[in-house]
């Protein structure tokens, strides 16, 4: 029989195989593509989609990957079937260019059946209906009875990108489960029986937009092995959540809510799979930087973590658990995904507050919706007595009614109905969704714009602000309109703050991460200071305070912005670029744009990138940008049709909208970008730039701070000043300060580790004396005790040392190290847990008592709890339910 791998082996010898081959083996790209068409990573080969279609140029001729990847396409199936996941790796290698059919055949077959041992007559193969030179391949140069190569059509067996385009047939390998049934009838679409691992495509054509088929000039490879699923044949389990991949996920869901998976219902097992499968999926989203939310990519993520939730209710777990399967998740990925353990507290937090948010919405929305269940059971009970049939279902007034008014999402109506037996009217729920839409846009029109005149109204009364800012600093223009505290008004007196929109301006309105301008209005005895402008459907909202006279709608008026606040955010912006550019080149050349901010005193750069930019990188990239600073660049701006200045190589911002026409920013052989903000017309007009400070701030987005131009002569006369008043206080030299803030923090890092060595060794002291409490019942030891107000390290270091001293044992320990705090351990003994007891669902339940939690492995677990004044009574039934237990 061929060897049992683990899945942290099947992915490195899969790579280590390809490797040798030549292959350069690339980390996993991120779930958030850079294809702005396509919301997640859905398949290994889409990182590589652009070397595929022609608009990139490879780095190499051969690569392998572990890609991550997630498909909601099948949501409903996760659990139910033996392979549908959201999230699973696709092991993958790629030539561009390079081999082709003759190695991929040959390589994927040495690889199934020599590395990994599957045994050839356990193998069948699949080709395209006319792909003969890869039946030869197979039957003549691998040696495959014909018998057992099927000829597959174009649905099956034929990859293309898209309607025209690279495209190619496919061949591929399934392992066959029965081979006991013979070869008479081989039927590749019985699932049961046949399980496709290995897809082969040949990228050999290309489709133009008649249908017509021609030869690639270049032909490329594109393969995919599924990791879940290899691992389940090769570890010998009936489904792919049963692997070492998933199952221990599994194990910790089955362990919070007290069950034993394999003596479990199906339906039990089925949301233990769920939450197995979700659990990898949302940990990698969020490591990869999406956040929850309702809207694209981060709805799918809220959507996942809901139905964790729900499937823990539907197993009977009532308090909040995400964290804990979730770091099992971590466990079982750092070793291959380092960054999950490193965006560990992030991971945490969002998944904490989604569940806290989520169990008040469930709690509310479940209830409501099995009273309509109820009422629904009852009108077709009495339908059927006066022999009419109701189907069973829920309308689409009261699904709707769910959503709108409890926050309730369609979709988990949809899931609870089919559970219940029951369908849900979706074509009424979208016509409520319309009426209220439409609704939305009566209230909209009827709005009296002398009364309360909102912004979104005025827009559909008045063109849109023309911006002249570009060319003019001053410029001559009219009130439109008036608006105080939201209100449309006629006039505005000196004293009173004032929205104002113009027909025409020469402030730059904040977007693009630019803030707006400042700067004054002014009249015949009329003077309005503009602090801020902001822009909203078109029209140029200028934020201000009238300082004399008296402002009226129609009135014309000269428009002045700050020439020294432009020049500081120009001087901002063209940095960012420049900052761009700088790390692109020295750090990695697909850093993109994550957002920013370009101020009068600073910038703030936001990029993707996986990793810290190192010390000796951000002082590369300052001066190079400091070089091209000096190097006195002449800015060059155009408008042009979108797809002109990307073939030009003009950068975007991800997930950025732009219209058919687009501003470009050019500094030769520097920078290029398409922007719609205020620049310098040379960069020596920068002066100087200096790095802040580099940070992440979230999985995958790395944020670099700065100071351009006169900024940064005031940021350094701030750390002057800063240093100075370290050298006074410390009485040393500027040079000296590191050294002596060094032998104070290991003077202090001493002396705390003193301390808690000290009360380490106190709290052993404490526990020896408990030794004679400890009652003997079932033939263990137990001994549950207060220890007063040890810390929860040196309380766990007290319980395992007790339970040593004991042998077969049970021993449980509360303490008070904090007023409002309570700390619990347990540690348990083999025989202990051979009678059914586990340290972690144990002492969990016992820190319910004093308003807690917790859990941990089943021979060691800690938890907490808040109410110090319960710990006695907690103490008393912790003693009570193991003498029972053990007794």
């Amino acid at each position: 029989m061929f060897p049992s791998l683990s899945g942290a082996d099947i992915r490195q010898a899969f790579l280590d195989f390809y490797a040798q081959r030549g292959h350069q083996v690339l980390p996993s790209a991120s779930l958030v593509p850079e294809d702005p068409t396509v919301l997640l990573t859905i398949a290994g080969m889409l990182p590589f989609k652009p070397i595929f279609l022609g608009q990139r140029d490879p780095d190499y001729a051969r690569a392998t990957t572990s890609q991550k990847c997630v498909r909601t396409n099948d949501i409903e199936n996760v659990g139910r079937t033996a392979r549908h996941h959201t999230f699973f790796e696709m092991l993958g290698n790629f030539s561009f260019g390079d081999y082709f059919k003759k190695e991929a055949i040959a390589w994927a077959w040495e690889l199934v059946t020599e590395v990994f041992g599957l045994p050839p007559e356990r193998l069948v193969v699949s080709v395209f209906r006319e792909d003969d030179e890869a039946f030869a391949l197979w039957r003549d140069e691998v040696g495959i009875p014909a018998h057992r190569i099927q000829r597959m059509g174009e649905a099956d067996n034929f990859w293309a990108a898209g309607p025209t385009g690279p495209c190619g047939p496919c061949s591929e390998i399934y392992y066959d489960f029965k081979p006991e049934l013979g070869d008479a009838h081989i039927d590749l679409e019985d699932d049961s029986r046949f399980l496709e691992i290995y897809n082969l495509v040949f990228m050999e054509l290309n489709r133009d937009s008649e249908g017509h088929l021609t030869p690639l000039a270049k032909q490329n490879i594109d393969t995919g092995l599924g990791l879940e699923r290899l691992a389940q044949v090769l570890q010998g389990v009936p489904n792919n959540y049963e692997t070492d991949l998933i199952f221990p996920i599994i194990q910790t869901a089955a362990d919070i809510a007290q069950l034993d998976y394999f003596k479990a219902t199906p339906e039990q097992q089925t949301s233990l799979k769920v939450i197995g499968d979700h659990a990898r999926a949302v940990m990698h989203l969020i490591a990869d930087g999406v956040i929850p939310s309702n809207v694209d990519r981060g709805y799918v993520l809220r959507r996942l973590i809901r139905r964790i939730v729900r499937h823990g209710r539907l197993l009977g777990i009532t308090d909040p658990f995400t964290t804990a399967v979730v770091e099992t998740s971590i466990q079982l990925a750092e070793a291959a995904y380092p960054q999950v353990r490193e965006r560990e507290t992030l991971i945490k937090t969002e998944l904490q507050r989604e569940e806290e948010q989520f169990l008040k919405t469930l709690e509310r929305g479940e209830r409501l919706l099995f009273e309509l269940f109820a009422t629904a059971t009852q009108s077709a009970e009495a339908g059927k007595k006066d022999r009419t049939t109701l189907p069973k279902q829920i309308s689409g007034s009261d699904a709707f009614k769910l959503f709108d008014t409890y926050g309730f999402p369609l979709e988990l109506t949809q899931e609870i109905a089919a559970e219940q037996g029951f369908t849900v009217d979706l074509a009424g729920f979208e016509q409520e969704m319309e009426q209220q839409r439409q609704r939305a846009r009566a209230a909209h029109q009827t709005i009296d714009l002398t009364a309360q005149g909102s912004l979104d109204a005025l827009a559909d009364f008045l063109s849109q602000t023309e911006f002249l800012g570009y060319t003019q600093s001053l410029a001559k223009g009219v009130v439109e309109a008036l608006l105080v505290e939201g209100a449309s008004v006629p006039q505005v007196e000196a004293g009173q703050s004032v929205q104002i929109i113009l027909d025409r301006t020469p402030f730059y309105a904040e977007s693009g991460g630019q803030i707006g301008d400042r700067g004054y209005l002014s009249g015949d005895g009329l003077l309005v200071r503009i602090e801020d402008v902001k822009k909203q459907s078109d029209l140029f909202i200028h934020v201000g305070r009238v300082e004399r006279g008296i402002l009226r709608v129609g009135d014309p008026v000269q428009a002045q912005i700050d020439l020294a606040c432009r020049r500081r955010v120009q001087a901002h912006h063209t940095a960012t670029h420049l900052l761009q550019a700088a790390l692109k080149k020295i750090v990695d050349p697909s850093v993109s744009q994550a957002g920013s901010l370009v101020a009068f005193d600073r910038l703030r750069f936001d990029f993707t990138l996986s990793r810290a930019v190192t010390p000796a990188e951000l002082e590369q990239i300052e001066s190079l940008v400091n070089t091209w600073i000096a190097e006195a660049h002449a800015a060059q701006v155009a408008v042009m049709p979108l797809a002109e200045a990307k073939a030009r190589g003009a950068v975007a911002m991800f997930g950025e909208k732009y219209g058919e026409q687009v501003r470009v920013i050019d500094f030769p052989g520097v920078s290029m970008e398409l922007c719609g903000g205020t620049h310098v017309n040379n960069t020596a007009e920068i002066g100087l730039f200096k790095i802040i400070a580099e940070t992440g701030i979230a999985a995958g987005i790395r944020r670099i701070e700065a100071v351009a131009g006169p900024a940064v002569l005031e940021y350094l006369n701030e750390r002057d000043s800063v240093v100075r008043e370290l050298s006074a206080q410390f009485k040393a030299k500027p040079q000296e300060i590191p050294e002596r803030i060094a032998a104070l923090q290991t003077e202090l890092k001493t002396t705390q580790k003193e301390l808690e060595e000290t009360r380490a060794k106190l709290a052993l002291l404490q526990a020896e004396r408990l030794l004679e409490q400890a009652i003997s019942v079932g033939g263990v030891k137990i001994l549950v005790a207060e220890l007063g107000c040890t810390a929860a390290e040196a309380l766990k270091t007290a319980a395992e040392h007790l339970l040593h001293k004991l042998g077969e044992g049970a021993v449980v320990l509360g303490s008070l190290p904090e007023p409002d705090k309570v700390s619990w351990v347990a540690a348990f003994s083999p025989l202990v847990q051979k009678k059914g007891l586990k340290a972690g669902s144990f002492i969990g339940e016992i820190a319910k008592l004093t308003g807690g939690g917790g859990g941990g492995r089943p021979n060691l677990a800690q938890a907490g709890g808040k109410q110090p004044e319960k710990l006695p009574e907690a103490l008393q039934v912790a003693q009570e339910r193991l003498q029972t237990a053990l007794s």
